[in-house]
């Protein structure tokens, strides 16, 4: 085991295993997957949900097969009420002033989501956790999914944008979900509507995002992934420049919460994911030995 990511200087550590697990934070380049292959590596589990850090179709090619772990949906659902919560009470604004001694309570009037319409975008283990907690609020609930798999209200995308006071992104990532959300498709949002994504920073379009919080167009969003957090999130940065200006805008502006892809990040999640992890490798041992 080590702390540092799975990369071409450290392939000896694999060497005569037929399995290893790797964690999300880093990109597994070809080139990796190539040494491990020679290393006599066969399976491969990623402590993930998603799989966009590798290249599955690669891994394929050189004999690797790639799996994921399941680990509890609770703990990415709990913190997208929490974000939801946060937008529409405008706790960022609010805790900024407190802290400056500023208690006046002019423009933090927030909605209750009893009153809004939420859209769910992927209907997976975690948007059901997700739509599950909403029922309890009373609010009016959305769905799409290109396969729908819980007792909710599914419509077009394209409707479901046109009628949320929220939207919260739970689809994995892929090239066909790449931008899911481009400008096109912001602009089709409601007026004044918040946007809240915890799956993969490159389902939306950051760029027509920061466009659309600029002028007015959206009332706010709440971001635990980002585009190019890749060398940012997971880092202390403190003493060094960030080279992300869409990232430096977003946390300028006042109705933009931003946490570093953190959603997951709790003791029964990560108990999930290690364990799971393992049995994933133990499984195929069991399946391939002679």
């Amino acid at each position: 085991m080590t702390e540092t990511p799975a990369s071409e200087g450290n392939i000896h550590l694999a060497s005569g295993k037929r399995c290893v697990s790797v964690g999300h934070k880093t990109h597994i380049t070809n080139a990796t997957l190539l040494a491990l292959s020679r290393a006599g590596v066969r399976y491969m589990s990623t402590r993930s949900i998603g799989y966009n850090h590798i290249d599955v179709k690669y891994a394929r090619s050189v004999g690797i097969s790639v799996e994921n772990v399941t680990y509890s949906p609770d703990s990415v659902a709990d913190y997208t009420l929490m974000l939801m919560l946060m937008c529409v009470r405008n706790a960022k604004s609010m805790v900024r002033r407190a802290d400056v001694h500023d208690y006046r309570l002019d423009d933090v009037r927030g909605k209750e989501l009893r009153d809004l319409t939420v859209g769910v975008v992927g209907t997976g283990r975690i948007g059901a956790a997700v739509i599950d907690r909403l029922r309890g609020f009373g609010c009016r609930i959305l769905a799409y999914d290109t396969f729908p798999a819980t007792s909710v209200d599914y419509v077009p995308l394209d409707e479901l944008l046109g009628h949320s006071d929220i939207i919260t992104l739970h689809t994995p990532l892929n090239a066909d979900t790449y931008h899911l959300l481009d400008c096109q498709r912001i602009e089709q949002m409601s007026r004044g509507a918040y946007l809240v994504n915890t799956g993969r920073g490159p389902l939306l379009d950051t760029e027509a995002l920061v466009s659309a919080l600029e002028c007015g167009r959206l009332g706010g969003a709440a971001l635990d992934v980002l585009e190019g957090e890749e060398g940012i999130f997971y880092a202390d940065r403190r003493d060094r420049p960030i080279e992300s200006k869409l990232l430096l805008r977003l946390q300028e502006l006042p109705n933009v919460i931003i946490s570093p892809h953190t959603a997951y990040y709790t003791d029964h999640a990560l108990g999930d994911t290690v364990e799971n992890s393992i049995i994933n490798c133990l499984r195929f041992e069991s399946e391939n030995t002679a």
